[in-house]
């Protein structure tokens, strides 16, 4: 199945899209330096590129992480990046009241992991026709994906992408099943790995999680090499300055270089 918009096509056999940009906003001037050097290197690469923020991280360790500016802070954040860059958003929802006025700037709903058997807000999401970025929870098997992209169906949103962020291995670490996302693949769907949530160690530091962001080149080449349809790497300035989950984002200077090897490997695999 291929998703088109905005003369972007997404498929397992396309060219690879890159999804991009910070974990939260921290405020507007850093957001649109991000995804202003994101636009030039995914230009210069021939990558399609898709602008990635959130306005609020619902799904923290303590009740003193930063959780980002909120909705409405946040729309006015897209609408400044989409009117200066020209370039497709998504962001996540975490309650259905968010979801129609997302729907307003978002070129893609992405639905988090740990939300991503809730079935109203599933609904809401679909109601937008929108495409939708489906979190598979670290708690799921690849098998029990085809529950929720039934839901879909049944409210007559088929424009599915499903995202493999890794899976829960004992306590505190993630491991990516290379096997699995396989059998995501085996679901017709578009199929992305976020790179940057599977180098998470969640809680790794107590009140907040730890990260393996050095890890990030190895695990994008590892996804690229099995034939997906993107990859998801959120980026930051100065990681270790981060607001939120800086020990697993790559830093912003390092990315050409990984994108570069991507597009390599992408064109590699795609070519057979």
């Amino acid at each position: 199945m291929k998703i088109n918009f905005k003369n972007i096509e997404i498929s397992n056999s396309s060219p690879i899209i890159i999804i991009a940009g910070l974990n939260v906003f921290e405020d507007l001037t850093m957001a649109s330096q991000v995804a202003s050097d994101l636009k030039k290197i995914t230009d210069r690469l021939g990558l399609p590129f898709i602008f990635k923020a959130s306005f609020d991280k619902a799904n923290r360790s303590s009740v003193d992480s930063y959780r980002g500016p909120g909705l409405e802070k946040g729309i006015e954040f897209f609408s400044e990046i989409k009117k200066a860059f020209d370039i497709p958003i998504i962001t996540d929802v975490h309650e259905i009241g968010q979801v129609e006025k997302i729907s307003e700037i978002a070129d893609i709903i992405q639905i988090p992991a740990f939300l991503c058997r809730q079935t109203d807000l599933i609904k809401a999401a679909c109601e937008t026709k929108l495409p939708l970025n489906i979190k598979k929870g670290q708690f799921l098997s690849p098998g029990q994906m085809l529950n929720i992209i039934n839901k879909c169906h049944a409210f007559d949103n088929e424009n599915i992408i499903l995202c493999e962020r890794g899976s829960s291995f004992g306590y505190n670490n993630l491991i990516v099943d290379f096997l699995g996302i396989s059998e995501l693949k085996n679901f017709k769907k578009p199929v992305i790995l976020d790179v940057t949530h599977s180098l998470q160690i969640p809680g790794g530091q107590g009140n907040a999680a730890d990260g393996r962001s050095s890890q990030a080149l190895d695990l994008a080449l590892a996804g690229t090499a099995i034939g997906l349809a993107g990859l998801f790497i959120e980026v930051h300035p100065d990681p270790k300055k981060a607001l939120c989950d800086g020990p697993s984002a790559t830093r912003l200077d390092e990315i050409e270089n990984i994108l570069s090897k991507i597009k390599s490997i992408d064109n590699t695999v795609k070519s057979f």
